[in-house]
């Protein structure tokens, strides 16, 4: 079977926030960017790498939410336990540095892990929780 990750989806609820956080600072090239009745959906992918996509998604725009479960996601995400991805470089401690340099919110600084990974995790505008792995 010949099968790839093409997109995945992280919300976002500033698409400006969003932008600058993924596009200015993380590096990915906007894919994508589309509103439709005031919301907005963006997506972007990392250079070189056209069949690897993240969508950011208003999550109120999600079908078949309740109001209480849009309430539930909203407060999630201002938590930031709402859903989270990893993603890797070879140069971990120079995206760190130009994370920190960046204001972003740090959970972990990077770490030799006890499973093998070193690696380092931060926060998007929205709260998700970004994992960053060392490639070796």
């Amino acid at each position: 079977m010949d099968i790839t990750i093409a997109e995945a989806f992280l919300p976002q609820d500033d698409p400006e926030q969003a932008l600058a956080f993924y596009r200015d600072t993380l590096g990915f090239e906007v894919r994508n960017d589309v509103g439709y009745n005031g919301l907005h959906w963006i997506t972007v992918g990392p250079p070189g790498q056209p069949g690897t996509s993240i969508v950011l998604y208003p999550p109120t725009a999600t079908p078949g939410l309740t109001d209480e479960e849009r309430r539930t996601v909203e407060e999630m995400m201002a938590k930031g336990t709402f859903t989270m991805i990893n993603l890797a470089t070879p140069d971990l401690d120079g995206l760190f540095e130009r994370l920190a340099a960046a204001d972003v919110e740090i959970v972990q600084e990077p770490i030799e892990q006890p499973y093998g990974r070193r690696d380092c995790a931060v926060r998007d505008p929205a709260g998700n929780m970004i994992r960053i792995n060392e490639l070796r």
